[in-house]
């Protein structure tokens, strides 16, 4: 059977069995046998049977426990035939529960493949009602979403051109569920984004994003994010269609799933070049996206925060725009506000402004981004965040001596060198805050500021000594404050290797106090004394 028949009703089921005879003024029904009616009983109950099966299927297959059961049953070759039934209602079912069942595990959407569903599935797809096409490219959709080689699968079968011909269909449900399906091909590889690009995809899902069904829009937009996040390329291909201005509008809208892909998709423009950055802040996004970090939906928050990172990165012009908008007072708020994987965004993207300039840094600092950036270092359960929080506090202080200052003075050079020193510290958070430490320790000028870390390892103890054997030489109130505060007794008793840079350090800053002073702070100064009372006659 090629094509799927109409629907077969009672009437013409009945016309099929009844035998006819001719006579002069035309065709006339022959009397109904007595076994018509018992063997249109047994097809009704076929269909019937049919119906209750497909849709019970249907039903089962929402539900996970059912699955391996189903799946056991051998569910699979019994649904393959029904796509092809001569009721429409059935297809559909069938479609469905095969939809059901390839969206919970890539081994069932491997089923799909291996009984060669998908070239049925492809061929009714242009020839079906809309129903059925929606439920089609579910299926579609559920096969692709697992892996790059079950989405390369259902491009083997033909699928795309007949997705990309349904985005141009009138009813709404089918755009969705085709652009869903593309999506979803699209989001494995750079490779297979190309594949649906050249379909012919991205002008009919800007197309699609313009049209006034919430749903539609929202799929549109993840559908063109999961396309231009591979390379600069793509990113350029979805540009070209004029998707960026008509994004940007939609920056303000008051649906926040919408704004959630919005937000998502500019910043996977965003992300690849200068110039693709550029193109997003020329569609005048700024101030509005600033509003979106104070949105009650936590995702777009999230995402507009994204968004603003990856513009903040590129250069020093980006991320002064983003300044003298307000931003990066925004984020120091978004930042105080989010928890967990949320700050991260916010975190680098503070980072990134401070890293290009004294000025950018300073804005920073102003604007109160030391406190979140340390509570983050301090009380984020994640490593990763913690080295996030690290490399940004490294970019804010490593500027001038202004900059080191206000770290030090807000106690997170002590909260770096206790991360750095933590045994369950992961190898990046000890290298990020390793390196933040040396930066800002670097142009540190005070002291008392370094002495908490005058304890710590010989790796680290080398540029706070040197800071200090910088320091002194110039400063006579420095000089004395180190010796009261216990910082030249310290320094006594660090066991430096001779010869070391370290050794040498120590050397400097012993040369700018009397020798009775430092020998009176050395270790072992007691023990001289006594040995000195031992020897000592009294008597002469």
């Amino acid at each position: 059977r090629t094509s799927p028949q109409p629907y077969c009703s009672r009437s013409s089921l009945l016309s099929a069995l009844v035998p006819c005879r001719w006579h002069r003024g035309g065709v006339e029904a022959a009397p109904a046998p007595k076994m018509s009616r018992a063997v249109l009983q047994v097809f009704e109950e076929y269909q019937k049977a049919r119906v209750t099966f497909v849709q019970t299927v249907a039903d089962l297959a929402t539900r996970p426990q059912n699955i391996d059961a189903l799946q056991n049953a051998g569910v699979m070759a019994l649904l393959r035939p029904l796509l092809l039934d001569n009721v429409a209602s059935i297809q559909q079912s069938a479609a469905l529960a095969l939809g059901r069942l390839a969206n919970y595990s890539d081994e069932l959407a491997e089923s799909v493949v291996t009984h060669e569903i998908l070239p049925q599935l492809v061929y009714s797809l242009s020839q079906q009602n809309r129903f059925y096409k929606k439920a089609a490219a579910f299926v579609l959709r559920a096969v692709s979403k697992h892996s790059p080689q079950l989405a390369q699968a259902v491009v083997d079968s033909g699928a795309l051109m007949a997705l990309v011909t349904c985005l141009e269909e009138f009813d709404p449900s089918v755009k969705e569920a085709a652009a869903w399906a593309l999506g979803y091909i699209a989001r494995h590889t750079k490779e297979l984004a190309q594949t649906v690009v050249e379909a012919g995809a991205v002008p009919l899902l800007v197309l699609c994003f313009q049209e006034p069904e919430l749903t539609l829009k929202r799929i549109a937009a993840s559908a063109l994010s999961d396309i231009c996040k591979h390379s600069p390329e793509l990113a350029q291909t979805v540009v070209d269609a004029g998707a960026v201005s008509l994004l940007a509008k939609d920056i303000s809208h008051n649906d926040a799933p919408l704004k959630r892909q919005v937000c998502s998709c500019l910043a996977q423009i965003a992300k690849h070049s200068v110039d693709l950055a550029e193109v997003v802040v020329e569609a005048e996004i700024f101030p509005r996206i600033l509003h979106c970090l104070k949105d009650i939906d936590e995702f777009v928050r999230k995402n507009a925060a994204t968004c603003i990172r990856e513009i903040a990165r590129h250069t020093p012009d980006l991320a002064k725009l983003i300044v003298n908008a307000g931003g990066v007072a925004a984020m120091v708020d978004y930042i105080t506000e989010a928890r967990g994987n949320n700050r991260l965004p916010g975190i680098m993207t503070l980072g990134y402004i401070a890293a290009f300039s004294e000025t950018l840094a300073l804005a920073v600092v102003v604007s109160k981004g030391i406190p979140p950036l340390k509570d983050a270092l301090i009380n984020e359960p994640e490593d990763h965040l913690k080295a996030a929080s690290a490399w940004s506090l490294g970019q804010i202080g490593r500027h001038s001596p202004d900059h080191a200052r206000a770290l030090a003075e807000a106690d997170v050079l002590r909260r770096l060198l206790a991360v750095y020193l933590h045994q369950d510290s992961s190898e990046d958070l000890q290298t990020k805050a390793k390196r933040a430490l040396k930066s800002v320790i670097q142009k540190c000028t005070n002291l008392p500021a370094l002495e908490p870390l005058l304890e710590a390892p010989p790796n680290i103890l080398r540029y706070v000594v040197q800071q200090f054997a910088k320091v002194l030489p110039s400063d006579l109130n420095a000089r004395r404050g180190f010796v009261q505060s216990g910082g030249l007794q310290k320094i006594q008793e660090v066991n430096a290797e001779v010869g070391s840079k370290l050794h040498d350090y120590v050397q400097e800053i012993n040369t700018l106090y009397p020798p009775e002073i430092v020998q009176y702070y050395s270790p072992n100064y007691a023990e001289t004394l006594l040995k000195k009372m031992d020897e000592f006659n009294p008597t002469g």
